[in-house]
Formats: C-alpha cells, structure tokens, sequence
C-alpha cells in the first residue's frame, strides 16, 4: 500500500537525493540548510567531506533521504581514488541527482569532466543548483544559468530541472526541496520520524572534531588531518541529572613537523580546537561532554593502504 500525504491526496514519496559538484561547491552546506541541522561538516577548505553523511528531510508528503559525497576530483593520492570510487558508486544507487555550480565561478574544466560522467548516467534525473547565489549581481546569475543550460545541451542531455540557490542566505533552500521530491518515487518513509542522519554518532563527532582543527591552518597545513574517535563512555557514578559523556579522541597528521601546528604555543590552538569541536558535539548528543584528544603522526597515511583502512577509508 502506497501511503498518501497528509496534506491532500498527492501519493507519498520517498527516495534518495546526492548532491556532486567539484570540491567546495556547497554541498555541504545545502546538505545541513534543508535537514535544518547541522548533519555534514562544512569548511573553506576544498575536499572536507570524506563520509557519505545522509541527511533526512521529514514533510508531510515525502521523506527525502541526502546523500552528500565528497567532490569529485583528480586524484593525486590513493585517498582521492578510493573518495571518487565511492562518489560513482553512490550516482548508480541514487533516485536524483543535484549537480552544484557555485555561481560566482566560471564553469571550468572540473564541471565539464563531472558533466560528462552525469551524461553516461540515462535514467537518473539530474538537477542544476547553482549555489551561492548570495555572491553575486543578477547579470552574473543569468550568465551562469545559461551557461549551466548550454553545458546539458553539449552534452546531449536536458536537465530535470535549474535551479538558483543560497543556502547561507536561505533563498530558494525549500524550492530545492519541493523541486526534487517531485523527481522522487512513490513510496513509504525509509527511516523512522524524527531520524536525521542514518551516520553513527561517533563519525560525526569526529568529523566535527576535523573540522575544528582544520580552521585557522587553511594555508599552513597541508589537507592531511584525520580524526578517530576511540570511545565515547558515559562517565561513571553521576547523577542521571548531570551526566557527562567522556570522548577520547586522535587527531593523526602526517608528519611530526605538523604536529606543532595543531597543537600550538604552549598548547593554545588544540585547546581552542577542543572547545570549538565541544560546542558542536554537545549541541549535537544534547549532553555535556569532556573531550580529551591527543595528536598522533601517521605517517603519509593518505598513500598507504594499511593507515586508510585503519583511519576508516
């Protein structure tokens, strides 16, 4: 039995949704604007997710299910090969997908290489979000959602449907969301009410975690941080009225030459990276956390195949 919505009688849809687009394209960003919570880590730097983060979009006639990939690159490392094996993999098993174009970029060579592979995809709707839109004059937006139009047609395909978006300004955010559960199929929720990532808790906490660190050392540090939460324990003998939830946690770099980075002057930046990441995991679990983390060298780990399964890849 199909269910229907509450709000008519239009039938109920249900369906998966990934966001693509060249590193830093916003769809992190979009991805946490329409769950309406922050669920995928976002940062200035290119190429922060590693994690396919599913965010969950509950309405009353549809259940929406995001899939935010890491972008697709070129890959110089093992890391980047294996990013973009799982950003193919996740395109074949998706109901639509959205392709971000950052409207204050000029369509470069990064989105006409992620066009043609959407191209060899024929039955998957395709979506153009052009994000960003807060940076920019209308003349430069209109050029851009041309340019995005032209792109489908050189390809030989016609996009479902463009659409211009800020997520940082919430412009058009739910237009998104109405637009793409159209494309979606009939069908009943695939997750329980209230449900906003299907991600363990721990990946989170230490991609927030990541994110922390990386701020601040955009330039200094080379894209080399990863995170690992070794347990989260509820700490024993409190009151159920004040529980405190202890996380230990390493941050791995690649060499020792790193190590003073992160950690700072007499231990100042760490310390920051602590409290920032702590907010973030508390406002997430709902309870008080200590965080104790410690900085670890694994050496060039982004080319070894033993240090990636051991980090998670």
């Amino acid at each position: 039995m199909v269910r229907m919505s509450d709000t008519s009688t239009t039938p109920y849809r249900s369906g998966f949704a990934c966001f693509v687009g060249r590193p830093n394209a916003g769809k992190s960003t979009l991805t946490n604007a329409l769950v309406g919570t922050k669920v995928a880590i976002t940062s200035d730097r290119p190429q922060t997710t590693r994690h396919t983060v599913r965010g969950i979009v509950h309405r009353p006639d549809a259940q929406l299910v995001l899939v935010d990939t890491p972008g697709l690159h070129k890959p110089r490392t093992l890391l980047g090969e294996r990013l973009n094996d799982l950003v193919r993999s996740t395109w074949a098993e998706v109901d639509v997908i959205g392709f971000c174009l950052p409207a204050d970029q000029k369509l470069g060579p990064g989105d006409k290489f992620i066009a043609k592979e959407l191209a060899e995809i024929k039955k998957t709707p395709k979506v153009a979000i052009v994000t960003k839109t807060d940076l920019v004059d209308s003349k430069r937006l209109a050029e851009q959602l041309i340019a995005v139009h032209q792109l489908g047609l050189e390809l030989g395909f016609e996009w479902a449907e463009i659409i211009p978006v800020s997520a940082v300004g919430d412009q058009q955010v739910q237009l998104v969301a109405d637009l793409i559960t159209n494309l979606l199929p009939k069908g009943q929720p695939l997750y329980p009410d209230g449900d906003l990532t299907d991600e363990p808790e721990q990946i989170m906490v230490a991609e927030l975690i990541r994110e922390a660190a990386l701020e601040g050392v955009r330039d200094e540090l080379p894209h080399s941080l990863a995170v690992v939460v070794e347990e989260m324990i509820p700490r024993a003998d409190r009151p159920a009225d004040r529980p405190l939830l202890d996380i230990h946690a390493n941050v791995y770099i690649e060499r020792q030459s790193q190590k003073a980075i992160v950690i700072g002057a007499k231990g100042a930046r760490l310390k920051h990276v602590g409290t920032t990441a702590r907010k973030h995991i508390e406002a997430l679990l709902g309870t008080p956390v200590f965080l104790d983390l410690h900085v670890k060298v694994a050496k060039d780990w982004q080319r070894d195949p033993k240090q990636l399964r051991k980090l998670g890849f």
